[in-house]
């Protein structure tokens, strides 16, 4: 078995929902021993997430595979004094320890960096919230949709034009990008120790990400800059930067940026030849400026053909386009199978997504299906030095299930 970049390294992983615990995920991926604590019971609350209503529902739990591979599960009720001891032995050997939990909720907890860092000075305290650690908001909880989504201006930006309403965002599409800003810091971190010996508190949170994530304009707008209406697709300044829907439905999107050169391949292409000696075209400022114009002739011509046959025709020619595509699509990807973007389970032919990074000579480990809740409670309490007679007495008082 490929042990990886992190064989050795401990991570506790106190959180749910679902940047911080998928920061643990990519740790993992690379090796990292990642035990999962969780209270007994139902577990994690994330594990429930396919049964809101509005979820694909199946005989998997998408979320739980994803989120909680490779993982090992200890059922710890840490509103416990007893709990919370056996949580401060496992700091005591443990690198990393991260956690999502409301500040209020972790000093109740006994989970703050203050009750931990004393207990192992090579620890790194990760935290992830909502909205920051200090102000008037530091206290409030956040999702995606609310803190990294909406907040950031994300929500307002990408809606079709300035008449719709504001766009929903999809589950996790804020909380993956967070889980890696997590594994940086965590990262991060780790270096400096090497340099330090000494551990640390690191953090990250939702606002701050999305703002990142929309930091072009974002800056933009600290600089004063002046923005144009927002248009919608039918009224974009760019023809040959818009996307255009097919003769079967499909949607692909052009992205051409040497327009000068690319536009006479890119109107043969399209069997309209007659386009690159059409007066109202014939300069990238008569195209701008005649935008809508060519937006519908481009409309019309897209629509005679599917999308596989546009696909073979302008990669063919060397222009730049994506598909837009959709969840249908992504089993059979080949390049994502290629890119090993999409990978098996281990002794399964179920595929799960993979993180998005990759080090020469440094193989990632199969993913390994995730821990029912508390799997592992014994492995580890053994491992932590507690003895028959200790575990069966922490079992029966309740503090580990």
């Amino acid at each position: 078995m490929e042990k990886g970049i992190f064989a050795g390294l401990k991570v506790l992983d106190c959180a749910s929902f679902i940047a911080a615990p998928a920061a643990a995920t990519v740790l993992s991926d690379f090796g990292a021993d990642v035990i999962k604590i969780e209270p007994p019971g139902a577990g994690d609350p994330y594990r429930n997430l396919p049964n809101i209503p509005g979820y694909p529902t199946g005989k998997h739990n998408f979320a739980w595979l994803l989120e909680a591979r490779n993982k090992k599960s200890i059922a710890l009720d840490l509103s416990k004094p007893e709990a919370q001891a056996v949580l401060y032995k496992l700091v005591e050997e443990a690198d990393v320890f991260i956690t999502n939990m409301p500040p209020p909720v972790r000093a109740k907890l006994g989970i703050t960096y203050d009750h931990l860092a004393h207990l192992n000075d090579r620890l790194i305290y990760a935290s992830f919230t909502g909205y920051g650690e200090k102000g008037e908001e530091a206290n409030k909880p956040g999702f995606d949709s609310n803190a990294y989504w909406a907040r950031s201006g994300l929500m307002d930006l990408v809606r079709a034009d300035t008449d719709t309403t504001p766009a929903r965002s999809v589950a996790g599409m804020g909380d993956h990008p967070c889980a890696m800003a997590l594994y940086s810091a965590i990262v991060t971190a780790l270096y400096q120790r090497e340099k330090t010996g000494k551990g640390s508190h690191v953090a990250s949170n939702l606002m701050a990400n999305g703002v990142w994530a929309a930091g072009t304009l974002a800056q933009a707008k600290l600089c004063g800059s002046k923005f144009a209406e927002r248009r919608p697709r039918e009224r974009a300044l760019n023809a040959v930067a818009n996307h255009y829907q097919c003769k079967d439905g499909r949607w692909l999107i052009l992205s051409l940026l040497s327009e000068e050169k690319q536009f006479p391949i890119l109107a043969r292409c399209l069997g309209r030849e007659d386009l690159i000696d059409d007066p109202r075209f014939a300069t990238k400022a008569d195209r701008h400026a005649r935008s809508v114009e060519l937006i519908k002739v481009f409309d019309e011509t897209f629509a005679t053909r599917d999308l596989a046959e546009w696909r073979k025709i302008l990669d063919g020619n060397g222009l730049v386009f994506g598909i837009v595509g959709i969840l249908d699509d992504i089993p059979n990807d080949k390049q994502m199978l290629d890119n090993e973007v999409l990978v098996p389970f281990e002794n399964d032919t179920m595929l799960t997504i993979s993180s998005p990074i990759w080090v020469d000579g440094a193989k990632k480990v199969q993913p390994r299906k995730p821990p029912g809740v508390g799997e592992h409670s014994d492995e580890i309490l053994r491992g932590a030095g507690y003895d028959e007679a200790a575990i069966k007495q922490l079992r029966g008082s309740g503090a580990v299930g």
